[in-house]
């Protein structure tokens, strides 16, 4: 069975800003890329908005994780709903932060989600989104007689050559989706006859 290897994220930082009877949100948008990156991203955004009610927040990212916060507000009126919408775009390794400055009335607990909800709405539906593939490097090393043959398999398989150094020997760094691994290693030792040194780097670059 294939793993999904392709997700749709946001392309850069998008802001929003909503208001619901005297309550301002600030609805802002981040393509991330693991959780150390989202809580850089909070601190700073708690810093900046010091003077703000709540600092409310959902992410998701690609491996499955996804968290949220409703920041002090009712159980389920904010993060959860704010996580409904990214999911409603069917997005990945994208974080939402909604600011609220509460203004003197009190939403109830149906409006204030509906305005939570909103928010996250409003920023995605105009923030720019980019579908992007998990690819895994490839060091494949060979002798000088091979190259056409290593160039041969490169072209009729889905796959990126970034660069070629000559030494003693030749090595291709050749970027392969998740999704190929199995059937381009096949194919390289299948075609040089075993005659092939192969190297896979164990971590994934998101392009």
């Amino acid at each position: 069975m294939k793993k999904k290897d392709t997700i749709l994220t946001v392309n850069g930082f998008k802001e929003e800003k909503f208001k619901e009877k005297g309550s301002r949100f600030i609805a802002q948008c981040f393509p991330i890329s693991n959780e150390f990156e989202v809580s850089i991203l909070l601190d700073e955004i708690r810093k900046k908005y010091y003077d703000a009610t709540h600092h409310c927040y959902a992410y998701k990212l690609f491996e499955g994780t996804s968290k949220y916060s409703d920041d002090g507000e009712p159980s389920g009126t904010a993060g959860l709903r704010i996580l409904n919408a990214i999911d409603h775009f069917l997005l990945t390794n994208t974080l939402i932060v909604v600011i609220r400055y509460f203004g003197g009335t009190k939403l109830g607990v149906g409006p204030l989600g509906k305005a939570y909800y909103n928010s996250a709405s409003e920023v995605l539906k105009k923030a720019n989104k980019i579908s992007k593939t998990f690819y895994n490097k490839f060091f494949v090393t060979v002798n000088f007689s091979q190259i056409s043959t290593v160039h041969h398999v490169i072209n009729i398989n889905n796959v990126k050559l970034i660069n070629t150094d000559y030494k003693d020997s030749v090595t291709f760094e050749i970027l392969v989706r998740l999704n190929d691994i199995e059937i381009f290693k096949d194919k390289l030792i299948d075609e040089l006859k075993d005659d092939v040194k192969i190297n896979v780097e164990n971590k994934t670059i998101l392009i």
